[in-house]
């Protein structure tokens, strides 16, 4: 993960007044850095006298020719500039005083903390909700400049994923060892692409099906220092991410009388907190949950047959669970212990890929080879959770393997079988809203506003999210070869493969100004007013603003949890953030702004 720049954060004005009197403000200048700011005066107290905290020759009173601090007519006034570094934050903070009661007296500052969330990871298959759906800005005008190549790579056969965490790019290959196939678990530099190490797994003997470079179809996923795999021919492994080293593996079949289905396992092993979920197909157990840590058995249950679809973790109605797309249909179990929640018989019919999708309490699920797609609106009542089906197009809305996305209402995926269309599809009715050619068996993710396809000859294409029509935005092509997988986007950058190469390419958005605290005001009612712009003056505008919350907290030994948003939302004023709030009864506040990427 990236560390976010240097932030510098000033007040030019913080005011109190101390005997409720308004008086003119004269402007001063002075360094915090390592010293607290001084107190505010106290009420009563001298005008003559120091101010506390302030260094030898300053902070005196009336009369005073210091340059750093001059009362005037009850008024105090100084200038502060703040530069704090952490990683992957840039953090300061300011602080609201009161006197015992409701009566508001005084401002005291210290360093305004504001946070910019950093961009995230991509931990496993189709990213860390399983949806596809990325929350990073990325730059989309490619027409006027494109994609900034950092690296690209020759790379091995196979039709696996990126999988993206700790600076390592994680994926499947096939290689020869001698003269036969072996699958292997690869880890790239992610700055770089250089080949940090690759751990051989399985065989890498395949049906006949997906032609040339054929390989895994499995992805990695990530968890901290650990890489989990699954092959092809059901074995399981947890590798240490820097080194590949094998921490622990589980062979499904002998361990467990796992079956491997025709065309082999393509599903990726899903981590939801202690646990890594998946079909393992053994008769009676087939569902299956093992401890991350040691690879221990938490649950087996179940007599759904696998398909090559991923399950997927998701909170529906209001409660945490495990998706499987399994021959039978969907079923939805408890994390924890395997309890079926909920179950949507769906056809099978030679092979289903495609994970379900969810549409707040609404699951869509879709698989070729004739059986179309439905949704089903999942509802509970009392302690138990029901299905009961939306629509349903039977041989129609087919998704072969590539998982379509969700976005305000509508499904934006590749469509068909053997005639491959990007499509939208209203997700209340199944309606086909447009469709578009030329994607063949292509993959979609959705990242700052827009569609994001790469095609299987591996272009990229920006679509805009519009349900009246297709309209495609920007067009780059990434890579050569066969691209049936999905691409991976984290710190800006997007990582794609082919059946013979990989790319990492920057998508990073240009340098936004620091943001920075311009003036706290206290009223004599008690109430406070905050302006929060960017540090070279330059307005915010609309859309930034949306992205910026203000938070208080009384303790900020209380951690997280403790940061309440303010009620009053900030309103946007000549470039500026200004919220305006009621003093507390606190003894002290302290105040966060969060910056949404």
């Amino acid at each position: 993960m990236k560390a976010s720049p240097l932030l510098n954060v000033s007040a030019d004005d913080v005011r109190w007044p101390r005997d409720g009197s308004r008086g003119a403000v004269k402007a001063c200048s002075r360094s915090l850095s390592k010293n607290p700011p001084p107190a505010p005066p106290r009420r009563g107290a001298s005008s003559s006298a120091p101010v506390a905290g302030s260094p030898p020759g300053r902070g005196e009173g009336v009369g005073s020719e210091s340059p750093c601090a001059r009362e005037v007519r009850g008024v105090l006034s100084w200038e502060s500039r703040v530069t704090v570094l952490t990683s992957p934050r840039a953090e300061s903070f300011f602080q609201q005083r009161t006197s015992s009661g409701k009566s508001f007296f005084g401002w005291l500052l210290v360093p305004f903390f504001v946070t910019v969330l950093s961009a995230a990871d991509w931990p496993q298959y189709r990213g860390s909700n399983h949806d596809g759906i990325s929350t990073e800005t990325i730059r989309v005008n490619w027409s006027k400049e494109s994609p900034r190549q950092i690296w690209k790579v020759p790379l091995d056969d196979a039709l696996s994923s990126f999988a993206i965490g700790g600076g390592r790019a994680f994926t499947q290959a096939r290689r020869l060892v001698g003269n036969r196939g072996q699958e292997f678990c690869i880890a790239l530099n992610a700055d770089t692409g250089k080949e940090l190490w690759a751990t051989p797994l399985d065989s890498a003997d395949y049906d006949s099906g997906a032609g040339f470079g054929d390989g895994p179809r499995s992805t990695p996923s990530v968890d901290g220092d650990r890489v989990y795999v699954l092959t092809s021919y059901l074995r399981m492994a947890c590798l240490e991410a820097a080194s590949g080293r094998t921490i622990w593996k589980r062979d499904l079949v002998a361990e467990y009388g796992g079956s491997v289905i025709t065309w082999q396992n393509a599903a990726s092993p899903l981590i939801v907190g202690d646990l890594v979920f998946m079909n393992c197909n053994a008769a009676r157990q087939r569902l299956l949950a093992l401890r991350k840590q040691d690879g221990s058995v938490a649950w087996t249950g179940q007599d759904d047959q696998m398909t090559q679809a991923t399950p997927v973790a998701a909170t529906v109605a209001g409660v945490p669970q495990v998706i499987f797309f399994a021959q039978s249909g969907l079923v939805s179990v408890a994390p924890e212990t395997g309890a079926v929640l909920w179950r949507y018989p769906f056809p099978y019919s030679v092979s289903t890929a495609a994970s379900p999708v969810i549409a707040n309490d609404v699951v869509y699920c879709s698989a070729a080879y004739g059986m179309g797609a439905g949704a089903v609106q999942i509802r509970r009542n009392g302690e138990a959770l029901g299905a009961s089906q939306i629509w349903r197009t039977p041989g129609a809305n087919m998704n072969h393997w590539a998982t379509p996305v969700y976005h305000e209402g509508y499904f934006y995926g590749v469509y068909g079988q053997s005639l491959l269309t990007l499509r939208c599809i209203d997700a209340a009715t199944g309606i086909e809203k447009w469709k578009q050619s030329g994607v063949g068996y292509g993959s979609v993710l959705f990242v700052a506003g827009h569609v994001l396809v790469l095609t299987d000859q591996g272009d990229l294409v920006l679509v805009k999210p519009d349900p009246t029509a297709y309209r495609e935005v920007s067009r780059f092509k990434a890579v050569n070869g066969k691209c049936w997988n999905v691409p991976a986007i984290s710190n800006g950058r997007l990582y794609v493969r082919s059946t013979s190469e990989a790319v990492c390419l920057d998508l990073s958005p240009p340098s936004l100004p620091k943001l920075r605290l311009h003036s706290i005001i206290a009223s004599d009612g008690g109430s406070f007013q905050i302006l929060l712009g960017t540090e070279d003056r330059s307005p915010l505008d609309s859309d930034r603003a949306a992205k910026i919350s203000l938070f208080s907290t009384s303790d900020l030994a209380t951690g997280p949890t403790g940061w309440v948003k303010l009620r009053s939302d900030p309103v946007l004023t000549n470039g500026q953030l200004r919220l305006e709030a009621q003093g507390s009864a606190e003894p002290q506040l302290f105040f966060k702004a969060i910056e949404q990427p």
